[in-house]
């Protein structure tokens, strides 16, 4: 199922591959969603809050791990693209030691600073019991979050996103199918939701890893060549620490913009619970797009084929932006209907701050789709400390402005959901006169 991504017509090539990362993405955010419904319909808006708070928690974590899979991708896709198999799997090999280590560390860094952690996002006491309970089990999900991004972005380097695609849909399907027997069947409550969410994470990381053991030889890891997989470790590392600083920048800056929601009262945490889950399968796959872009880049550019890279930006934009205005339409049109999915109609005031967050957010979906681009362009090209300048413009803006006009009488909450596309712009500008100025 691996494909050269240096042959054939370009805008195809990259929507054919980017098409099961796209829809792999979608089903995980199909989960995100019943899960959220199901805790919001079942548990009330108290376990909404929590588990809303506590997904921004995981995601920042988890981004830590995502990240440097990521980065090390983009090292062996451009060797993939080069023909270089050898040192494919050296760099396939150092990646997964390297990675598996923080992984470890990241696991007891979690359970060791768990109450400081809770202490940080502000949680309100009525709520910090049963979000102790959650993030407690999710943590135990940690290591097996490594082993399917690992497997799954190592395989998407080789031009195989079909895979990854499957593994994650069953586990999807899975991880629904355990929520409504835990929490409607067995009445566990939030700990079993968390409980669902790790057995899902056990078989996608395991089951990935043996299927690449046994159909993918050459990134099997390699007992042989220590001295060879010890020279790969430096550009690993590069690449993988680049792109998870992108990543936990990226999440960190939305983990305190999260502390700063908490601050105004569960009503506004469970709206931005529901619309960030609504917002994010909303430019999902125009996220997704930009994965398969960079690593579309990455094997071009391995290959020598630079003017295929430049063909590939401006059919990039013009998906990505085309896509990205049909989807801001339908959310400012739909916003009240898709948040009473979730939220009972009577909850009126938490509908209300949602449709406010998702409408002002959602009209600005193309700064973001760009952003995504360019940071899998520098990243492809073998400029991933770009990808961490233009997170730390784009989410410093949303920062300093959150925290600087949400005090002030009369603006409150807005400042944040206005701080957010106004960071995306500044940091799109940045990414594109940079662009300019290498000859992009």
């Amino acid at each position: 199922m691996n494909k050269d991504l240096t042959e054939g017509n370009v805008r195809n090539t990259m929507l054919l591959f980017a098409g099961p990362m796209i829809l792999g993405n979608l089903l995980q955010q199909c989960y995100n969603i019943a899960d959220t419904l199901i805790v919001g319909q079942f548990l009330g808006a108290g376990a909404l809050a929590s588990v809303g708070a506590a997904y921004t928690l995981m995601t920042f974590l988890t981004s830590v791990l995502i990240g440097l899979c990521m980065g090390s991708s983009s090292v062996v896709a451009f060797y993939f693209g080069k023909k270089d198999y050898v040192q494919t799997g050296d760099s396939a090999t150092a990646s997964f030691i390297f990675i598996a280590a923080v992984s470890v560390l990241l696991n007891l860094f979690s359970f060791w600073w768990i109450d400081e952690i809770l202490f940080l996002l502000r949680v309100p006491g009525d709520l910090l019991t049963m979000m102790k309970e959650y993030v407690w089990i999710i943590f135990c999900g940690i290591f097996f979050v490594f082993l399917y991004n690992y497997f799954a972005f190592i395989l998407r380097a080789a031009g195989n996103s079909v895979v990854p695609l499957i593994f994650l849909g069953v586990s999807a399907g899975l991880n629904v199918v355990l929520d409504l027997i835990f929490v409607v069947v067995f009445h566990w409550g939030i700990g079993g939701v968390a409980s669902a969410t790790v057995i899902a994470q056990i078989f996608s990381g395991i089951g990935i890893g043996i299927y690449t053991w046994v159909k993918e030889p050459l990134f099997r890891l390699r007992r042989s060549g220590a001295g060879r997989i010890k020279a790969s470790m430096p550009e690993v590392v590069r690449f993988s620490f680049a792109a998870s600083v992108q990543q936990s920048v990226m999440n960190f800056g939305i983990l305190m913009v999260q502390g700063l929601v908490n601050s105004f009262g569960t009503i506004i945490m469970a709206a931005f619970a529901v619309a960030v889950k609504i917002d994010s399968f909303a430019y999902m796959p125009a996220q997704e797009f930009a994965n398969a872009f960079s690593i579309f880049v990455s094997q071009n550019d391995g290959a020598g084929e630079k003017e295929r890279v430049h063909r590939s930006v401006r059919e990039a934009i013009k998906t990505s932006v085309i896509f990205c205005l049909a989807v801001s339409v339908l959310i400012f049109i739909f916003a009240p209907y898709l948040m009473q999915i979730f939220v009972k109609a009577q909850e009126t005031d938490i509908i209300k701050s949602g449709v406010e967050y998702l409408r002002i957010e959602g009209s600005f979906y193309c700064g973001i789709g760009i952003l995504f681009l360019l940071y899998g362009y520098y990243r492809g090209i073998g400029k991933p400390e770009m990808s961490v300048i233009l997170t730390v413009i784009s989410l410093g803006t949303r920062v300093v402005l959150s925290y600087s006009l949400a005090p002030v009488e009369g603006i409150g909450v807005w400042a944040i959901w206005w701080a957010i596309p106004v960071g995306w712009f500044l940091a799109d500008v940045t990414g594109i006169l940079y662009m300019k100025k290498l000859g992009g």
